[in-house]
């Protein structure tokens, strides 16, 4: 989970520096408008919109959410404090991270990298990541027609991670859904996994099987 802590530094290091093409802010909200290309996109306080169709490298905010609207091309997408959303058909080419916050992939939308948080739901609607789910105390969601390859992750509590609570995460993998690589858990979870779906080995808890 180290990835997410980076975001912080990088976001103040892009106010700072910027170059053409860039868009940063410090505080305050940033749209890009639908079809645009454009560099990095960074800000510390407010949240990010990027519109259809646009094209961008990284998305970086400290405290606020980001959306990536339909048929997206961005590179890596991070947040500290904020939910993250990838719109239907978009690409991200790397990682898609937050430590607090909900991750959420729409119809066809592509994490060549991996989906990491440490608190909030990971959801996927039909959606494909490649190198696989990692979180500590979210919920995990992998709805019918997607992918998932490199495993599903959730890590035991310890040390900055640990909030005390004493909440069991649910991990659901729908029918039609496949999960290649291992299910590891190194903590209580409540795992549902629906009889038509595709799995790898199950490490750490016993599934329960539904209809």
């Amino acid at each position: 989970m180290n990835r997410q802590l980076a975001v912080l530094l990088y976001a103040f290091s892009a106010v700072a520096l910027g170059s053409t093409g860039d868009v940063s802010k410090v505080n305050g909200s940033i749209d890009v408008e639908r079809g645009q290309e454009v560099g990095d996109v960074s800000t510390v306080n407010g949240s990010i919109e990027i519109g259809d169709e646009a094209r961008v490298r990284d998305v970086d905010t400290v405290n606020g959410a980001i959306r990536l609207g339909q048929r997206v091309r961005a590179q890596e997408v991070g947040s500290v404090n904020g939910g993250i959303t990838v719109g239907e058909d978009a690409v991200v080419s790397d990682d898609v991270s937050t430590v607090n916050g909900k991750i959420t992939l729409r119809r066809g939308a592509t994490v060549e990298g991996g989906l990491e948080n440490v608190n909030g739901e990971l959801r996927l609607e039909a959606a494909t990541v490649r190198g696989g789910l990692e979180t500590v105390n979210g919920d995990v969601f992998v709805g019918s027609g997607s992918r998932v390859d490199g495993g599903i992750l959730v890590e035991k509590p310890g040390g900055w991670n640990w909030r005390g609570s004493e909440r069991v995460p649910r991990v659901t993998i729908e029918a039609g859904a496949e999960v290649a690589g291992s299910l590891r858990f190194e903590r209580e979870v409540e795992l549902k996994v629906a009889a038509g779906a595709v799995v790898g080995p199950i490490e750490g808890v016993a599934p329960r099987r539904v209809e």
